[in-house]
């Protein structure tokens, strides 16, 4: 179940044993184990080995990279840009720990005496992490938890278990102690037992609909919190423009970070109808001309958007760019003559393939860009600053991003809305979702 297969190649370079009940049930005992080290350690103490990990994480860059682009395709300065981001989500939280943690008073206007809200741990944790940035997504729970004092189980994707097994020890060299943070190659039905398990405090997914579903109900009938990051299909709305080549430029880079396989990633693009024919030719040219040379993450995933993009050419889409495909290698390509009633428009497409929308003038663009099941990202670009304020307000989407791409920051919380799922990640939010944010109320 577990193993690394070489997407340039389809071959099985290494596999993994896949854990037996008994390691799962080890992996548990552990992590509940070293809870007593997240309650009586200090902010601190835990800070310290955040940066030492942050620290590891830059100079195992190289090896981690290469883990990185031999189990999923990244291309390799998108894997060593995604390493460093990884120390700096670690280096952050060593930042900014206490001050995220430290009490917080709280004005007594009911009686006499005083009120504090303390941030404690909740205990252990499960973390349930894709394919698609291997470190990052791991980093992105990890750091603000280990940071208050949680443990942690983590489950990764089971093409990514060579980066797992890396990224564990890392954790051990920089000075965890056994137990706060164990890597497990579970199965889903094992994963059922460990989100039951009474000493299992809450459960952090980035994945599919379908998986964060499932783990939903399982945790939902066992009272455990959950945070879920789900699909996106984020919009990019071009509303005016001085200069027509860098929004296309920014729409290129948004629509292809990691080969188009982000759930963030631009995916519809919606543009006015003064600007629509300029900018589809412009973008059409740049994006089929942008071709990474990566392949997908696997041949499996090129063939499933090679069925999408099909299914939009019958409904009456029009193709820009090749139709063919080499087993996990998929060249860019555009989808114009669409509406929100085709079911491409509907659903994710991930990889380098670009819907664009025309928008007869704002509300229409706003329309058709609510107009999804989603909610995780959205771009919003125009010249005006009053109109940029007013769309984002507008957007339904947990984050939106104006005039600028790429603009994520460890400081920055991440998450969405609607089927793009709930809870979020990084910044002080991050942080937040899993404390005991305790009353203490002393009366004089």
């Amino acid at each position: 179940m577990y193993a690394v297969t070489d997407p340039t190649t389809g071959e099985v370079v290494e596999t993994f044993p896949t854990a037996t009940d008994a390691d799962v049930t080890a992996a548990i005992d552990a992590a509940h184990a070293a809870g007593s080290w997240g309650r009586t350690s200090t902010v601190a103490e835990r800070a310290t080995l955040l940066r030492r990990l942050g620290d590891l994480h830059e100079a195992r860059s190289e090896e981690l990279a290469a883990s990185i682009v031999r189990e999923m395709g990244k291309p390799l300065a998108e894997a060593e840009g995604e390493v460093g981001f990884c120390a700096d989500i670690y280096r952050y939280y060593a930042d900014h720990a206490e001050e995220f943690l430290a009490d917080e008073p709280i004005e007594v206007t009911s009686g006499t005496g005083s009120a504090v809200i303390r941030r404690g741990p909740v205990g252990l944790l499960l973390g349930i992490m894709p394919w698609n940035f291997p470190a990052y997504q791991v980093a992105r729970f990890a750091a603000p938890n280990l940071a208050a004092g949680n443990t942690i189980v983590l489950k990764h994707a089971p093409q990514s278990p060579a980066t797992a097994a890396l990224l564990e020890r890392l954790f051990a060299e920089a000075g965890f102690p056994t137990g706060a943070y164990v890597n497990v190659y579970a199965t889903n039905e094992q994963i059922a037992d460990v989100i039951a398990d009474p000493r299992v405090q809450g459960i952090s997914l980035t994945g599919s609909e379908r998986a964060g579903s499932a783990v939903a109900e399982i945790a939902g009938r066992h009272l455990k919190k959950v945070v879920l990051e789900l699909g996106g299909s984020d919009p990019f709305i071009v509303l005016s423009t001085n200069d027509l080549d860098s929004v296309v430029e920014a729409a290129v880079a948004a629509r292809l970070d990691n080969t188009g396989q982000a759930c963030n990633a631009a995916k519809r693009f919606v543009v006015v109808s003064e600007l629509y024919d300029a900018f589809v030719a412009k973008f059409t040219a740049r994006l089929l001309d942008s071709a990474t040379g990566a392949p997908l993450s696997s041949a499996a995933a090129a063939e499933n958007l090679s069925r999408q993009v099909a299914q939009a050419v019958a409904e009456g889409a029009v193709l820009h760019g090749s139709s063919e495909r080499q087993g996990a290698f998929f060249s860019p390509r555009v989808l114009t003559g669409l509406t929100t009633e085709h079911a491409a428009a509907r659903q994710e497409l991930f990889g380098p393939v670009a819907m664009v929308f025309p928008a007869t003038d704002e509300d229409d663009a706003v329309r058709i860009a609510n107009d999804t099941p989603y909610g995780l990202g959205s771009y919003v670009f125009t010249t005006d600053p009053e109109q940029a304020a007013r769309v984002a307000d507008r957007i339904e989407a947990g984050m939106v991003f104006v005039n600028g791409v790429g603009a994520e920051g460890a400081e920055l919380p991440f998450g969405g809305v609607k089927r793009s799922g709930f809870g979020r990640e990084l910044g002080r939010l991050g942080i937040e979702e899993f404390t005991n944010r305790k009353l203490i109320r002393t009366v004089s």
